[in-house]
């Protein structure tokens, strides 16, 4: 059972996340996916740090997950956009309204994206990568658009492309990734 993965970047680049670990819109070497217990409630703010330190990491954006990320971590590459995914669907939630009791789950999703982009196209590739997470679910027969805790980030170098929605080759390419990794990671 993987207890954590991760991919350290061969140059720095912008990530734009919601990770609990060096969140928002950050400069990083890398990011990490951390195991943590199903009933997780410790401080996770001190808990990813302290793992940063002990792998001796620096400037990595961290989320956390209760699935075994060896078993259910899934890539999946198109064009400029590899997607990194860990699934788990045991609290399905749907935007607007009530979630159930909170169960532990999360779908973590993680874009590597080897183009410049500004932070709007980055924004617009959460867009995206939300999107296509939401049409997995619902096209696998999951009554939910996510999880009540997923976490996404988007990581690319800093420059001029200002789109990434579904009209883009890089949406595209984004959706599909999105799609696959996904799907692979559900069956798992």
């Amino acid at each position: 059972m993987a207890e954590h993965y991760i991919y350290p970047f061969k140059e720095p680049m912008r990530a734009l996340s919601n990770a609990p670990h060096r969140g928002g819109l950050v400069k990083a070497n890398g990011f990490f996916f951390l195991k943590v217990p199903k009933n997780y409630s410790g401080d996770y703010k001190a808990d990813c740090l302290a793992f940063e330190r002990e792998k001796e990491l620096e400037n990595f954006v961290g989320f956390m997950t209760a699935a075994d990320i060896g078993k259910v971590l899934s890539v999946a590459k198109r064009g400029s956009v590899t997607a990194y995914i860990t699934a788990g669907i045991t609290n399905p939630a749907i935007a607007g309204e009530v979630p159930p009791p909170w169960k532990p789950g999360t779908i973590n999703i993680a874009l590597v994206i080897d183009e410049g982009l500004t932070v709007g196209a980055m924004a617009n590739a959460i867009m995206t990568a939300t999107e296509a997470k939401t049409y997995t679910l619902l096209s696998l027969g999951y009554n939910a658009t996510g999880t009540t805790s997923d976490g996404i980030g988007v990581f690319a170098f800093e420059g001029e492309t200002e789109w990434a929605g579904t009209a883009t080759k890089l949406g595209i390419s984004i959706g599909r990734a999105v799609r696959e990794a996904l799907e692979e990671s559900l069956r798992k």
